[in-house]
């Protein structure tokens, strides 16, 4: 591993299990440099403070693809985070591609035709030993990133973004793991749970931590314990025939049918869990023309795309549009906010400025 401080870039890369495990952890490390690809086990090295060094090396260009899962993945594990971070994904769409995956980059910016095995991107990277079509599959992923890196920044330099790559890239390595809701919480976030009142809702909350437990003692994610419909059924309607709701199989009832009863009885027995009052300030509903001005900051921004030939989500946060419809003259307030980032202050404050002094256009009238 030392010999990888002395190389200007590398690639990185890895391979998880959530799809398969629970709680997940990282089961695969791919590095590559110009010209040599590494695949580390942690299962088999246990302590990868080596790697951790070389993650922290500012002197080292470490090079990913859609790094988000992986930055997050490292400080869930190890505690470790990026210096010199630079992710192909975030240049590959300030060059105004839409389409982000890996493999259409590649085959985009270097005619490169990278074969995806759909098994293998559901695989279960935990199982040993990995099969050699396995290890060649996962050292493609970090083959070719060292010429696509090379490749991007010829196309941004060209354009004069480089420089918004990387505070991109920056602002992206600061990321930090957040664990899931907890059962308890999950009561409120889980998709389909609004509809539920109170007494529902401590059914749910008993049903997710038998779940959450269950999960854990098996190693399997969530999901494959019990699927979220099933639970919303049981929560909704806590006196049914269990063989008769959906997702409750024979195997279910066979495992965890007597967890099951005891969970809904004690949901019922619980008090009712109310929703905890709403954290941001309610908004009322917007005037005329504050809907008028946020379609002309949505015109506004939609412009600047198009002539840049990007994203209209790259131009300016739409949260802040939001605001400044409702309150043109936060103006500065929002120029300064920290969702914004410094290369869309110097590029577009005073193009904003200036449509937000235009006058709204009045409404055609109805016919």
């Amino acid at each position: 591993m030392r010999s990888l401080h002395q190389q200007p870039a590398v690639a990185v890369d890895l391979e998880s299990n959530g799809l398969h495990r629970y709680p997940e952890h990282i089961c695969l490390v791919q590095i590559a440099t110009e010209s040599q690809g590494y695949i580390l086990d942690p299962l088999a090295i246990g302590d990868m403070a080596s790697l951790g060094e070389l993650l922290q090396d500012g002197t080292v260009e470490k090079i990913f693809h859609s790094a988000d899962y992986d930055l997050r993945s490292l400080d869930r594990d190890w505690g470790f985070h990026v210096a010199g971070l630079y992710d192909t994904s975030i240049a590959a769409h300030f060059t105004g591609l839409d389409h982000l995956g890996l493999a259409t980059v590649l085959e985009l910016a270097l005619g490169v035709k990278l074969e995806k095995d759909r098994r293998l991107q559901r695989a279960d990277w935990t199982m040993r030993p990995l099969s050699p079509r396995a290890l060649d599959y996962a050292a493609a992923d970090v083959a070719y990133l060292i010429p696509l890196r090379r490749r991007l920044t010829e196309a941004l330099d060209a354009e004069g973004r480089t420089e918004w790559v990387a505070e991109e890239c920056a602002r992206l390595a600061r990321i930090e793991y957040s664990p899931p809701d907890s059962p308890e919480d999950a009561v409120f976030s889980m998709k389909g749970a609004r509809a539920l009142h109170g007494r529902e809702r401590a059914v749910l909350r008993e049903l997710l931590l038998l779940r959450d437990q269950e999960a854990r003692r098996r190693n399997r994610p969530p999901y494959q314990v019990l699927s979220s419909d099933a639970l919303l059924a049981l929560a909704s309607n806590p006196d049914a025939d269990l063989a008769q709701v959906p997702g409750v199989t024979r195997l279910v009832l066979a495992r965890l049918g007597p967890a099951i009863r005891a969970a809904l009885r004690q949901g019922i027995a619980a008090p009712p869990l109310e929703r905890p009052p709403r954290e941001a300030p309610f908004q009322p509903r917007p005037t005329a023309a504050e809907t008028q001005r946020l379609q002309q900051l949505k015109s506004w921004r939609t412009a600047e795309a198009e002539f840049l030939k990007l994203d209209a989500a790259l131009i300016w946060p739409m949260p802040s549009l939001e605001r400044l419809a409702r309150d043109p003259a936060s103006i500065e307030r929002e120029c300064a906010a920290s969702e914004v980032r410094d290369w869309q202050r110097r590029r577009f404050a005073d193009s904003l400025r200036a449509t937000l002094e235009q006058p709204l256009t009045a409404p055609a009238p109805r016919p």
